[in-house]
């Protein structure tokens, strides 16, 4: 499997899109600062991913993610949900 994933820094807000083989691993090195890009923002938390049966189906949705539409997609489907319900976990809002 391979997943396409989101990261937002809790450092300065930015969002980071991705793609990888070991999501795991993965966040472990942006967090460490082994990513270049990254490592001026730590630390990065997992905001969304999704799992793909091949690189390129990853690697495909990555891409669109990074355009015009892909980031309306992610900020009104994706992002603005998982954040949203992280404020409710921090208010003690019980779970459905």
């Amino acid at each position: 499997m391979f997943y396409t994933y989101i990261l937002k820094s809790s450092k300065s807000n930015i969002l980071y899109y991705g793609y990888t083989e070991d999501l795991r691993k993965r966040l472990e090195q942006h967090n460490s600062g082994r990513s270049t890009f990254t490592k001026a923002h730590i630390p990065w938390k997992l905001v969304w991913y999704g799992a793909f049966e091949n690189e390129q189906k990853a690697k495909d949705f990555e891409l669109y993610l990074k355009s015009g539409s892909g980031k309306a997609f992610v900020y009104k489907r994706l992002v603005h949900v998982a954040l949203a319900k992280d404020e409710l976990d921090k208010l003690g809002v019980p779970k459905l």
